[in-house]
């Protein structure tokens, strides 16, 4: 199965491609990355019709080359995502966060979402169902830091962040970029913490086996 992956994050890359190598090492990748992406919509604050259309682009460009599947690993794209998907049925098309959310809403009512991208905590917790509570916390600077290469800060900014959500079910690490920080915020919040790589491969895996 060929499997695109496209990203607006360039530290959303080795977080799923660890996650597909430990769950299905069969998949073959392809990585699509437009860095632009987070950076005009953390500029204009809002998605647009403009920012759908480059969404569609990316995912004909992907579809064109013979994938069987694409997910997005950029949390804060939601409908725009959900346009390619409409576009490219039946092909599996997943917004990075919707299998880890399917997993969360199992394991409580009231669910911690730790995010360091703010967009993130707009366009996110509306996709879970009315009958949980959504904890929204941001990691402010975390991805500052990841951005200057300083993980061990980024993973500092991230535990300390998550001390706010001990009072939650379940936490969900609500980007791909923040996957690895799981065993440091279950230490620190002593709750069980899903995170969006893992859920996605998983999924993609059953859809596409169901398909076959």
């Amino acid at each position: 199965m060929r499997i695109a992956l496209i990203h607006a994050l360039k530290h959303s890359i080795a977080p799923i491609e660890a996650a597909f190598a430990q769950a299905w090492p069969e998949a073959r990748l392809m990585n699509l990355l437009d860095d632009s992406l987070s950076a005009d919509l953390a500029r204009d604050g809002a998605l647009s019709d403009a920012m759908t259309d480059r969404f569609l682009a990316l995912g004909d460009y992907a579809a064109a080359t013979g994938a069987d599947g694409i997910l997005f690993t950029c949390s804060a794209f939601g409908p725009c995502i959900e346009a390619v998907a409409q576009a490219h049925a039946p092909m599996p098309v997943l917004k990075p966060n919707e299998a880890m959310i399917e997993q969360a809403v199992t394991m409580g009512k009231r669910i911690g979402l730790l995010s360091t991208f703010p967009p993130t905590l707009a366009s996110m917790p509306p996709e879970f169902p009315a009958s949980v509570e959504v904890v929204p916390k941001l990691a402010e600077g975390a991805l500052a830091a990841l951005d200057r290469g300083d993980r061990a800060t980024h993973d500092r900014l991230i535990a300390e962040a998550s001390k706010d959500l001990r009072g939650c079910d379940v936490v969900a690490l609500a980007q791909f970029s923040v996957a690895a920080t799981a065993p440091l915020v279950a230490e620190t919040t002593g709750r069980p913490v899903v995170t969006t790589p893992d859920s996605a491969v998983q999924k993609l895996m059953k859809l596409l086996a169901a398909k076959a």
